[in-house]
C-alpha cells in the first residue's frame, strides 16, 4: 500500500511540497507511478515516469510529493524505514528529493538509499552524488559513491564517512539488492 496524505502543502526549507492523493489509486494516476508486481513481502517497488524507480522497505511510512505541482512525483517524504531511489537524469529533469524529519537529500541523477530510524536519517550513495542538508541546522554536505552520513535532530555537525561493506550490505539486503 502506498501511504499518502490528503492534498495539502508542506512548507520546508527546500520549498513547498504538494502531497499527492488521498488513496493509492489517485496517487498513482496523479504521479504516473505504479507498483511493480510483488516478488517479495519485504519491500515494494514503484516505477514512476521513465528514469525514476523507488523501492521501499516493508512497513515504511512515506508519501509521494510533487514540489512544483506539475502532476509528476519529484520527492518522497519518508518518515521511517528505508528507501532506495534510482534516478536517471537523462530521462528525469529537475532532480529528486528525499525529505525526512532530520534531513533533505537531493540529486539530479544517481542511485542512493535513505534509512530513517530512531531519530536518525542515514544516507548512502551508490552511484553519482547526493547533497544532504540537515533540517535542524541547515548544514550541508555532498556525498559521492560509497560515502554516507548520519543526520540526527540535534545540532551535531554532519560527518561524511566511507561506509563499511558490512553496513552497505545490511541496508541493501533490506531493500532486496
Amino acid at each position: 500500500m502506498i501511504h499518502t496524505s490528503h492534498m495539502s502543502g508542506l512548507a520546508l526549507a527546500a520549498g513547498a511540497l504538494c502531497i499527492l492523493g488521498a488513496n493509492p489509486a489517485s496517487a498513482q494516476a496523479a504521479t504516473n507511478c505504479s507498483l511493480r508486481p510483488a516478488v517479495s513481502t519485504e519491500r515494494q517497488t514503484l516505477t514512476c515516469e521513465p528514469g525514476l524507480s523507488i523501492t521501499v522497505e516493508r512497513g515504511a511510512h512515506y508519501r509521494l510529493a510533487d514540489r512544483n505541482r506539475n502532476g509528476r512525483v519529484d520527492a518522497i517524504v519518508l518518515d521511517n524505514k528505508a528507501a532506495l531511489i534510482d534516478v536517471d537524469s537523462s530521462h528525469l529533469k529537475g532532480g529528486f528529493e528525499v525529505v525526512t524529519p532530520q534531513a533533505i537529500a537531493a540529486v539530479r541523477g544517481t542511485r542512493w538509499a535513505v534509512d530513517v530510524h530512531g531519530g536518525t536519517t542515514s544516507v548512502l550513495v551508490l552511484r553519482g552524488r547526493v547533497a544532504v542538508n540537515k533540517v535542524s541546522t541547515g548544514q550541508g554536505v555532498t556525498l559521492r559513491q560509497g560515502q554516507g552520513v548520519d543526520a540526527d535532530r540535534g545540532r551535531s555537525p554532519l560527518s561524511v564517512t566511507q561506509w563499511r561493506p558490512s553496513r552497505i550490505n545490511a541496508l541493501m539486503a533490506r531493500l532486496g539488492q
